[in-house]
């Protein structure tokens, strides 16, 4: 998160900040909701906040947070001043703090499918009815959420046409190749990357895509509403300007390759997130005012 002191008085000027809010415009901190305790959010982190304090003239306090329920009560007490969340996790953000979009952070082939053994016979999403389908952790974007929209999207229930079981993806994926599961709910990158690639008793062609959703939406930092807007501007612009160093430095994090192959979007809005909303309300949670699964 974001806080300490400017730096750079000329920024602090230009502001013209008041006493009352003084503090919002010489202090950034930034959290990471994936990202649990200082040491590692320093580690993957450190180097892009460098840059940010650089390019600003503010000093960057990187702020842990345990949990993304800590991280929405850190921002609703203006503990924090940005966020680097998840769709699944904005979207409730949104609801709880009034935070809003400042910069999307691209994830290239994110997006969920539903995957099936080549010789099941199971040819469509249709034909998961009544069976067991494994997904991943309750409340994930990629692995929960978006596969239940997809099941929805091919005109199933998920909720009630599907057994589901909530497991790790490798434990799924062993399950799947069992026969314990007909379906696996999955973020097709990481599946493929981090499971199917390494998986030595079964080839690629053992398995088999019958559902592809749309991409999901991107990872977003976001801005909580009691910041100064000349310094979300300042920071929105540090992006355009220095695009390239800080992507090169957030890839430096060994938890952060996801992002390999990214793009700052600074046009990201409030709508792109409509289809997380969806996927709240197929799963029961239509208000979207809670974290699933917290």
């Amino acid at each position: 998160m974001l806080k300490r002191i400017i730096g750079a008085a000329g920024l602090a000027a230009a502001l013209t900040v008041t006493a009352a809010t003084a503090h919002a415009a010489d202090a950034i901190r930034f959290a990471v909701t994936d990202v649990e305790g200082l040491e590692t959010l320093q580690r993957e982190y450190g180097p892009f906040a460098d840059i940010l304090k650089d390019a600003s003239g503010m000093d960057v306090e990187l702020f842990p947070v345990t949990s993304r329920t800590a991280a929405a009560e850190a921002l609703r007490a203006e503990k924090i001043d940005f966020v680097l969340t998840g769709p699944a996790e904005y979207v409730v953000m949104r609801k709880l703090t009034k935070a809003y979009p400042v910069i999307g952070f691209s994830r290239p082939d994110y997006f969920s499918a539903i995957v099936v053994m080549a010789d099941s016979g199971i040819n469509g999403p249709a034909d998961l009815k009544g069976e067991t389908v494994a997904f991943s952790d309750i409340g994930s974007t990629s692995g929960h959420l978006g596969p239940m929209q997809l099941l929805a999207d091919y005109g199933l229930d998920p909720r009630n046409d599907v057994k589901s079981l909530h497991v790790h993806r490798n434990v799924g994926h062993e399950a799947l190749k069992r026969g314990d599961v007909a379906g696996l709910g999955v973020n097709y990158r990481s599946w493929t990357d981090k499971v199917r690639a390494k998986d030595t008793e079964f080839e690629p062609g053992a398995f088999k895509v019958i559902a592809r959703g749309p991409d999901l939406p991107n990872d977003v930092l976001l801005a909580g509403p009691h910041v100064e807007s000349a310094v979300v501007e300042k920071v929105r612009d540090i992006f355009a300007e220095r695009s390239d160093e800080l992507v090169t430095a957030i890839l430096k994090g060994e938890e952060n390759q996801k992002y390999k192959g990214m793009k700052f979007l600074p046009g990201v809005e409030d709508r792109d997130y409509q289809y997380i909303r969806d996927a709240y309300a197929t799963i029961g949670y239509p208000q979207y005012s809670d974290f699933v699964g917290n």
